[in-house]
């Protein structure tokens, strides 16, 4: 059964002012919080995986060869838009490039 829209605002705003608690807290040196950094990409693998170079993947995905360069060399990696575009593509890489083609 579906809550009701008070209640999803009061829990809302109970979760909201939790949280705040809990910086003010980090920001008092009370409380150390736990850093999440998500993992690094492989790229290139990802793109042996499609079995293209370089050139053929950066045109078949709309990506900057520059920047498809950059992160297989480990000079940066992906943003977090990018690293789910390539989480998609390294799954499904056909259908990626079927929805680019507008298919």
């Amino acid at each position: 059964m579906p809550r009701k829209t008070g209640a999803k605002r009061a829990t809302f705003g109970a979760d909201l002012i939790e949280g705040m608690k809990l910086v003010l807290a980090h920001q008092r040196g009370k409380v150390e919080l736990e850093r999440v950094r998500p993992k690094p990409i492989d790229v290139k693998a990802i793109r042996k995986l499609v079995k293209m170079s370089q050139a053929e993947f950066s045109q078949a995905y709309g990506i900057s060869k520059r920047a498809l360069q950059e992160w297989e060399q480990g000079g940066r990696q992906p943003d977090s838009a990018a690293r789910a575009y390539l989480t998609v593509i390294a799954k499904e890489p056909a259908v990626v490039r079927r929805a680019l083609a507008g298919e």
